[in-house]
């Protein structure tokens, strides 16, 4: 949508341009910001987050637990626009069917659906401490510390010791980094190529193997055990029904399978999404945000039919360049990853179905839209041994931060397993009965007891039986028809009962059958997101120093998460500017309702900025503007109106991007569009939504050089 008018030229007082004269800067000088001067420094990053109250250690006062987080005024704001985004992106464009389902959930349901046997990590203990420490992190950050050691001895990069610091380092009982033997460097390779494929048993070898201690004590460790990571509880005062915390969303998902689908008329396929908390007891949750105890995460379960998962819009992602790391490629030791259009690798078969690659398009295009680098993302497929009990295929899109490559998001075929394990313990049928077009004639073996006489000989004992036969498939029914013709057959039922039966007591013959309702379990492919990871990888992707100053830190958050959108800041606390601040905040919108053009004409529609869906901030502190836009800068706003001289006048305000979002970099003082309070909502609004960027506007609304009171269209 392009913004249909152009500025009058804007009178400026003397007073105002004198004032401004030595911030001029001419558009071009926008390029001259280089943004990867200074290398990534993950300590000023915490630092800044944690003054700015992003996040913080939950219970902080009372020491704190590993694993919770507090999320405050900015850190909840982005997450909450992260979240307004996925829904935005796939429940309304996918048209799915939201839920909201319980966090407590009943023991037998986790029984039924294999995690409280299976969902459980590997755990080793020091052997002199008893610290605990995740059996697969400790062979991964231990193998990963000595090739690095070993690159910075072979390359002659290791840091100089400071001499003031040589004492503390006579009593420091980290050994000194060693090269490696190349035969042992290329294991260790291989070893960190395929560490999610092995089991506890072979973790514990190679830690004897490789000499493997707690880096904190230089300790053995024990051998692995496994850890469930549910958090149990009881649900009433009695103690006698065993819950959990649910460790994931999805259960809720399929234990609503039948109500959902009558929602949706009974029609496959349809998706459900559900955004809500989880939990996992983490055995050693040492990376902020990274892994934690309790987190949010966003969850789609989509119901396919298991013969035909083909995708209705999988044309609209077929050319969709992925990055991807198959499991070939790991279980030969090797990380190498290869571009692939979606297409492409469904034609190959390396990714399994239609439906899976278009949700693994869908989760990048996702990701880039709220901010990822593109060049740090890839999807690694799971191997054998690392797959999870319920799926079939599953596909990780992981994230490159400081901690190496993150796992943020699954995208899992489950196949039928949890409608499958669900409808045999409770008897509740979770399937789908499509009624066909033109009727299904089969033929097929079926064995006809003659029910007077087998109640006649066994009595009782006759419905174990007449069970036992009707569960009999077709081999086993070929196999006793045979033995029937050559005599008398003894038969054991899985209750150990045996029966011995000649062949006037059962018939056997094939029948043919017309069927006129295909009834099947469906398949769920599921993308499931950790939105806590999303956001941290997030934030250190979109994290950068100022060239001339490398302690004042950037986010160059997009501006459809930012927390705030818009700063208004006066240039000054003198009072006159109040009414104007005032004005803008609750100014009348003016927009014409057109599909192609805004234009400053009626019809006229009262709203204030918020309203319009565009959260801002009045930053009129004492301190000077330089330093409300540095102290935003760390906040991640993307843009500001600055209330200057000239809006006495003119009523006049100022549109100016902080620095944030500006593709080309940025200026040490912002270049400003000039622009009539009126229009400020319109612009903004379209600029947070995307539907603008900082060059469409300026075109639009034209910019004017400091100095020279002109005012140019660009």
């Amino acid at each position: 949508m392009r913004l249909g008018y152009r500025l009058p030229s804007i009178q400026f007082l003397p007073s105002y341009t004198r004032q401004y004269h030595h911030i001029h800067r001419s558009i071009s000088d926008m390029t001259t910001v280089n943004k990867t001067t200074h290398p990534f420094d993950k300590t000023q990053l915490e630092a800044l987050l944690s003054r700015r109250f992003f996040y913080a250690p939950a219970f902080e006062i009372y020491g704190g637990v590993a694993g919770l987080y507090d999320y405050g005024p900015p850190g909840s704001a982005l997450q909450a626009n992260i979240i307004s985004e996925w829904r935005k992106h796939f429940i309304v464009e996918e048209s799915m069917l939201e839920l909201d389902t319980t966090i407590m959930t009943p023991s037998p349901v986790f029984e039924t659906s294999g995690h409280v046997a299976r969902f459980a990590d590997w755990m080793v203990k020091d052997t002199k401490t008893g610290d605990v420490l995740r059996a697969d992190h400790l062979v991964k950050n231990v193998l990963s510390a000595r090739l690095a050691d070993d690159n910075e001895v072979r390359l002659g990069t290791q840091q100089p010791v400071d001499p003031a610091a040589a004492k503390k380092k006579k009593k420091d009982k980290t050994p000194p980094k060693v090269a490696l033997d190349p035969a042992v460097a290329k294991e260790y390779e291989v070893i960190l190529a395929q560490l999610d494929n092995y089991s506890g048993p072979e973790l514990g070898e190679l830690c004897k193997k490789y000499n493997i201690r707690n880096p904190d004590t230089d300790n053995e460790v024990g051998e692995p055990q496994q850890f469930n990571l549910m958090f149990a509880s009881s649900i009433g005062p009695t103690g006698q029904h065993p819950g959990f915390l649910r460790p994931e969303t999805a259960q809720g998902h399929f234990l609503n399978f039948s109500r959902l689908l009558d929602f949706n008329n009974g029609r496959v396929p349809f998706a459900s999404a559900q955004i809500g908390r989880s939990f996992r007891n983490e055995i050693s949750p040492r990376a902020g945000l990274l892994r934690v105890r309790e987190f949010t995460m966003a969850e789609i379960e989509h119901y396919v039919d298991p013969e035909d998962k083909s995708h209705v819009r999988f044309k609209e992602v077929r050319d969709v360049i992925l990055v991807l790391l198959d499991r070939h490629v790991q279980a030969s030791g090797r990380t190498e990853v290869v571009d692939m259009s979606v297409g492409e690798a469904v034609d190959k078969g390396i990714i399994a179905n239609e439906t899976l690659g278009y949700f693994m398009a869908r989760i990048y295009q996702f990701l880039l839209k709220i901010g990822i680098n593109r060049s740090r993302l890839r999807f690694r497929q799971h191997m054998g041994n690392e797959m999870a009990h319920y799926a079939t295929d599953c596909w990780d899109a992981e994230i490159e931060n400081s901690t190496g490559w993150t796992e943020c998001v699954g995208c899992a075929d489950r196949a039928a397993y949890d409608l499958t394990v669900h409808s045999k313990k409770t008897g509740h049928p979770l399937v789908v009965r499509q009624y066909l077009k033109e009727p299904i004639v089969t033929e097929k073996l079926v064995g006809d007891l003659n029910k007077k006489l087998v109640g006649k000989s066994f009595k009782q004992d006759a419905g174990g039986l007449t069970k036992h036969i009707e569960n009999l498939d077709e081999p086993e029914l070929f196999k006793l028809k045979e033995d029937l013709s050559k005599g008398n057959v003894k038969i054991e039922t899985s209750e150990g009962k045996t029966f011995e039966l000649s062949p006037e007591f059962i018939t056997i013959e094939k029948k043919t059958f017309k069927q006129n309702i295909r009834e099947y379990t469906p398949n769920v492919i599921e993308p499931s997101f950790g939105l806590g990871r999303i956001l941290y990888t997030l934030l250190e992707h979109n994290f950068w120093s100022r060239e001339q100053d490398k302690e004042r830190g950037v986010l160059s958050l997009p501006a459809v998460v930012a927390p705030t959108k818009v700063l208004i800041v006066p240039l000054s606390s003198r009072e006159e500017f109040d009414p104007i601040v005032a004005e803008i905040c609750t100014s009348t919108m003016v927009i014409a309702h057109d599909e192609v053009t805004l234009t400053p004409y009626a019809p006229m529609t009262a709203a204030k900025l918020r309203r319009a869906g565009v959260f801002s901030r009045v930053d009129d502190s004492n301190v000077s503007i330089g330093r409300r836009y540095a102290r935003n800068d760390e906040l991640g706003t993307p843009y500001g109106i600055t209330v200057d001289f000239a809006c006495e006048y003119s009523t006049t305000s100022f549109f100016f991007p902080i620095g944030k979002i500006i593709p080309n970099g940025m200026l040490k003082q912002p270049c400003k569009i000039g622009l009539s309070i009126c229009l400020c909502h319109d612009i903004q609004r379209e600029r947070y939504h995307g539907s603008e960027n900082w060059h469409d506007g300026r075109g639009d609304c034209g910019c004017y050089g400091f100095g020279r009171g002109e005012h140019r269209v660009a």
